[in-house]
């Protein structure tokens, strides 16, 4: 048994202020759709924390998980660490019959993700209101096929007002699209890091 003592304060510093105005994560989300990512969804094994599939491959949660790694929040520890406490809470039971937590693929799973935002996020509303989604905002959809999807809003400025734009990966990579409203919306998370920051601790064999 191995200790694992994380303590996800992020260190704040003058540069990225330990991650998480939502114009850094915005900035970072940008990012990523400079990179060639061909969609691939297989399973890994990654190292922990901080591990990351080949930078050439990834779905739409290597979107998010990326963008938030890029101002030093560790998305793969927080999730394992906040499953390996309360993973009676996640929904891996009942949708991937796990019986413990799998800190190789549980961070890339929409469901997941969506639970972890709800417990140490802000759950917003969901609208179909355009004024209702601001810059950094994480939102989900549920994509025909039963297929749970999510992305980063990305406001941007069409006349003289702003639209809700996504960079996400449905299938061609990280792009800046405007899709927020073309699918059903299952989830709108803000998750400002600096308001929850928390200190994780467990064990892992």
């Amino acid at each position: 048994m191995e200790r694992l003592t994380l303590a996800l304060f992020l260190l704040c510093s003058s540069a990225v202020c330990g991650a998480a105005s939502a114009s850094s994560l915005v900035d970072a989300a940008l990012e990523r759709t400079e990179h060639s990512v061909r969609y691939d969804g297989a399973y890994h094994s990654i190292s922990y924390p901080n591990g990351d599939v080949p930078a050439n491959i990834g779905v739409c949660t290597d979107v998010i998980i990326r963008s938030y790694r890029q101002l030093n929040v560790d998305l793969q520890a927080l999730v394992h660490e906040d499953m390996l406490a309360n993973f009676s809470e996640y929904p891996s039971k009942r949708i991937w019959g796990l019986t413990r937590p799998d800190s190789n693929i549980d961070h890339r799973r929409v469901p997941n993700l969506q639970t972890f935002f709800t417990r140490h996020g802000e759950v917003l509303p969901i609208s179909q209101s355009a004024q209702s989604y601001r810059s950094g905002d994480i939102v989900t959809w549920m994509l025909p096929g039963n297929l749970p999807h999510i992305g980063i809003i990305v406001s941007q400025g069409v006349g003289d007002n702003e639209k809700p734009y996504v960079v996400h990966n449905i299938g061609s990579g990280p792009v800046l699209e405007d899709m927020l409203f073309d699918y059903q919306i299952t989830g709108h998370y803000r998750y400002d890091v600096e308001a929850n920051k928390v200190t994780l601790s467990s064990n892992e064999d």
